[in-house]
C-alpha cells in the first residue's frame, strides 16, 4: 500500500505540473477533477503570519477547548487559522463514513437494491435489521444521517464483494488524495488500530468530498424519512447538531467511540468565507458541537479582519 501511494502521489505531482505548464501557455485548461485536486493541495500555514494579531482575536474560548486535535482552514486561501496536533495520528471513529459515502457515490448505481445480509448484520447500534432491503441512495442517506455502522458494512459489501476488498478501495482513495497519515481497515470507524487518521488528512478528504454535489446534498439533510423497498419509512435526523444550530454550517459528519472521543467534520460559510474544520477527541457529545462553534466563530472573525487589513 505505502508503495501504491508514493506512485500515485508522484504521478499526480508530474500531472499536476504539466497542467500547469500548459495552463500557463494558455493551451490547455484544467479538468474538473485536476481543479478539484488543486483545490485541497491548497494548504498555507503563513498567510496570516504577521498580517493580523492572532492573539486578539482569539479571546478566552480557545484554551477551554477540550479536543485532542484539529485543524481549522480556509478553503478559499487553504490558509490554516488554527491547529493543534493536527498531524498526528488519531483514531476518526465514524468520520471514517465519509470515505465509503464518497467511494459509493463514485462506484454505486443509486437505484441498485442492497439487502442487510447475515454477514453484515453484526453491530449492536445499527437501525437496519436483517433482511431489509433498500436502495443504494436511501442506505447511503440512513449511513451518514443517524451513522449506522451495519449500512457501512452492507455498502462495503456490495461494493467490493467484501469489507477486505472495500478497504483497499479506501486506501487506494487515500492515497490518491495524498492523505499520508491515513489508513482505513473497516468501512464505519469502529475500534481498529489500524484505522486512523489526521486532523490534516480529514480536512483533506473533507474539501475533496464537499466538492461533490450529491455528497454534499446528503451530509447537510438535517432529516428525512428513508424509505425500505417494501414501502416501510425510518425517519432519520442527523446527528450533527450544528446544522440546526450554527448559522451558515452545512455539513459533514459526526464520530464517537470511548478511543476516538467525541469528533467532529464540519464546514460552514458566511459573507463568502467558507472554513473547513476537523476536531477529534472532544471530551463529549455536546463539547464536540460548542467547541467547533467557537473555533469556526473565531476563524471567521480572523478571515474577516485579515480581508479588511490586506
Amino acid at each position: 500500500m505505502k508503495n501504491i501511494y508514493v506512485c500515485s502521489l508522484l504521478l499526480l505531482t508530474i500531472v499536476m505540473a504539466a497542467c500547469t505548464s500548459t495552463n500557463n501557455a494558455g493551451s490547455r485548461a484544467l479538468t474538473p477533477e485536476q481543479e478539484r485536486l488543486m483545490r485541497i493541495n491548497m494548504i498555507d500555514s503563513t498567510l496570516l503570519n504577521g498580517a493580523i494579531n492572532l492573539d486578539s482575536l482569539a479571546g478566552d474560548k480557545l484554551g477551554s477547548i477540550s479536543a485532542d486535535a484539529w485543524m481549522l482552514i480556509d478553503d478559499s486561501t487553504g490558509c490554516i487559522i488554527s491547529e493543534r496536533n493536527a498531524n498526528e495520528l488519531r483514531n476518526m471513529a465514524s468520520i471514517t463514513k465519509m470515505m465509503t459515502c464518497l467511494l459509493a457515490i463514485e462506484n454505486g448505481q443509486m437505484g441498485d437494491t442492497i439487502e442487510i445480509s447475515s454477514d453484515v448484520y453484526v453491530a449492536k447500534d445499527s437501525r437496519v435489521k436483517l433482511g431489509d432491503k433498500y436502495t443504494m441512495r436511501n442506505l447511503i442517506d440512513e449511513m451518514m444521517l443517524i451513522s449506522d455502522n451495519d449500512a457501512a458494512y452492507a455498502l462495503a459489501k456490495h461494493l467490493g464483494g467484501d469489507t477486505l476488498k472495500f478497504c483497499d478501495m479506501m486506501n487506494e482513495k487515500a492515497a490518491y488524495l495524498g492523505m499520508t497519515n491515513t489508513h482505513f481497515a473497516n468501512p464505519n470507524g469502529v475500534p481498529n488500530a489500524n484505522n486512523y487518521s489526521t486532523a490534516s488528512d480529514l480536512v483533506r478528504l473533507s474539501r475533496y468530498c464537499m466538492r461533490d454535489s450529491l455528497f454534499a446534498e446528503i451530509v447537510g439533510t438535517v432529516e428525512k424519512d428513508v424509505f425500505l423497498t417494501d414501502g416501510r419509512h425510518m425517519p432519520c435526523r442527523n446527528t450533527n447538531a450544528l446544522l440546526s444550530t450554527y448559522e451558515g454550517c452545512f455539513g459533514i459528519k459526526t464520530g464517537f467511540t470511548r478511543q476516538a472521543g467525541n469528533c467532529l467534520a464540519s464546514v460552514a460559510k458566511r459573507d463568502d468565507i467558507t472554513l473547513y474544520l476537523v476536531l477529534l477527541n472532544s471530551r463529549s457529545m455536546s463539547s464536540r458541537f460548542t467547541e467547533s462553534a467557537i473555533l469556526l466563530d473565531y476563524g471567521f472573525n480572523v478571515m474577516k479582519t485579515y480581508r479588511q487589513n490586506n
